[in-house]
């Protein structure tokens, strides 16, 4: 089967939105950017990886790309698969993903895609990503109103892959919550994990947890210096009647 032909001529729009004041403060200095590409999800085809890291790139001092390859077990495992068969399933995702990365990178001159990534192995010995997770994790155990919100965040993730009507239970909410939990220290403290004097997380969804977190309605905060940018394509911006606000990046 022949590659997925993709282009390497430079984005024409891509629409940053920072959801807040933070996250416009965050976001003025491009100091570092995370860009959220997650396996199994079909929005990020080969051209859509190349686009983002093009971007990345060329918007941001510094960028990193964050693969939640061994947390996606967790989602297989809530679907009903083995343990076994779950890791095995989240790795092999998790590599074609960081290949499309790679190439990209490739593409656009960088050679060692190793410092640009942020996957499970990587965070697995970052001490600033184990210390938030502990703090995040003890607060889903003490705090019931914060555990309900990463439940329905999990909720949100998995109706997406259960059968039409078809409602998840509290086991699979359980099981699926670790998902999330591994993936909220980017959303916390990203500055930190990285190095980074300020950071913005980008993806081009907001699920509700997020925009909650943001907006400072949970009992966790985000950092000062962290912030997130809800990104637009060039084809969702060229709509008619879509508004381009000053945040979108021409070149």
């Amino acid at each position: 089967m022949p590659s997925e032909s993709v282009s390497t001529e430079p984005v024409d729009l891509i629409r940053a939105e920072p959801l807040t004041a933070q996250c416009r403060t965050a976001f003025a200095g491009r100091a570092h950017a995370c860009l959220g590409i997650s396996p199994f999800n079909s929005h990020f085809s080969a051209q859509r990886i190349a686009d983002l890291v093009c971007w990345g790139l060329s918007t941001f001092t510094d960028v990193h790309f964050f693969v939640p390859d061994t947390a996606a077990a967790h989602t297989l495992e809530a679907l009903g698969y083995p343990p076994e068969k779950a890791a095995w399933k989240a790795r092999r995702q998790g590599q074609y993903v960081r290949n499309k990365i790679t190439k990209a990178l490739a593409d656009n001159g960088v050679l060692d895609p190793g410092p640009y990534l942020l996957d499970g192995q990587a965070l697995a010995s970052n001490p600033a990503y184990e210390e938030l997770t502990a703090h995040e994790e003890h607060r889903f155990r003490k705090d019931t109103g914060f555990a309900q919100a990463c439940l329905s965040a999990s909720a949100w993730v998995l109706k997406r892959r259960l059968p039409p009507g078809r409602q998840p239970t509290q086991e699979q909410l359980r099981g699926a919550v670790r998902y999330f939990l591994a993936e909220l220290p980017l959303f916390l403290d990203t500055p930190r994990i990285a190095g980074a004097a300020a950071s913005v997380f980008c993806y081009h969804e907001v699920p509700q947890l997020l925009a909650d977190l943001y907006h400072h309605r949970l009992a966790l905060h985000p950092a000062p210096e962290q912030g997130f940018c809800h990104l637009h394509s060039a084809v969702e911006i060229q709509r008619p009647g879509v508004h381009v606000p000053d945040t979108v990046q021409r070149r």
